[in-house]
């Protein structure tokens, strides 16, 4: 019987935004599982840098679409379209290039994953964060739609909505530190602590394996509780 990720060994893995972000780690635990890692460290703000990003990989078998922008703390009644903007641009819009680029050659091979590493933002309330959950719940409705399109093609497209997983981009060493974070990490989190990346990149390889194919169009919290 193959383990999972197995399957691995010798796919063409696209990941974008390889140096930041979740991008470092997904690298290095797609490598060590055997997959030919594509890391793409253009920046991702619209969706001719997502289809740009397939081209320049020419085949792909599993695309990891690592998104991410620090996220804004504006109180709803003063966000900017330039903030609302800003926020999409580099969360939402990237995927149809990402989809327009990988999706024709995965569907006509019958096989293919992608795997948008999201928020849990979009699936729980929070205050100051309007346009971030905005962004990131645009995400996982797309995932949705795209997702249970390419099923009966046996193309998988998921999403991790993640949180309180240990990153440069969110959850760095200088905030880890601070008490009030970590009163709120006892208060708010049920796992009392934050995910490792480690965790959150052997999640990825579980839903881009070839030994997992029945999850199509979902977005799956990985919060250690904090969300449903």
């Amino acid at each position: 019987m193959s383990r999972i990720g197995d399957s691995l060994a010798g796919k063409r893995v696209l990941i974008t935004l390889a140096d930041a972000f979740m991008g470092p780690v997904l690298c290095e635990t797609f490598a060590a599982h055997g997959a030919v890692v594509i890391a793409d460290t253009r920046t991702m703000d619209g969706g001719a840098a997502g289809e740009a990003a397939v081209l320049a990989a020419g085949r792909v078998d599993v695309v990891i679409a690592n998104l991410g922008v620090p996220a804004p703390s504006t109180p709803a009644a003063k966000v900017t379209d330039a903030e609302f903007r800003q926020v999409f641009a580099h969360i939402v819009d990237p995927l149809p290039g990402l989809c327009r680029g990988a999706l024709p050659q995965m569907l006509e091979r019958r096989a293919g994953k992608i795997v948008v590493m999201g928020s849990a933002t979009a699936l729980r309330g929070q205050k100051r964060t309007s346009t971030y959950a905005a962004a990131r719940g645009a995400q996982a409705s797309y995932v949705r739609a795209v997702g249970v399109e390419v099923a009966p093609s046996n193309v998988q497209v998921n999403l991790i909505a993640q949180n309180f997983v240990e990153n440069p981009m969110y959850y760095g060493p200088e905030v880890q530190a601070l008490p009030a974070f970590q009163e709120r990490l006892r208060r708010e989190v049920p796992a009392s602590r934050l995910g490792t990346p480690e965790e959150d990149a052997l999640f990825a390889v579980f839903l881009a394996s070839s030994e997992v194919n029945f999850f199509a169009g979902q977005a799956i919290s990985f919060s250690g509780g904090w969300a449903p």
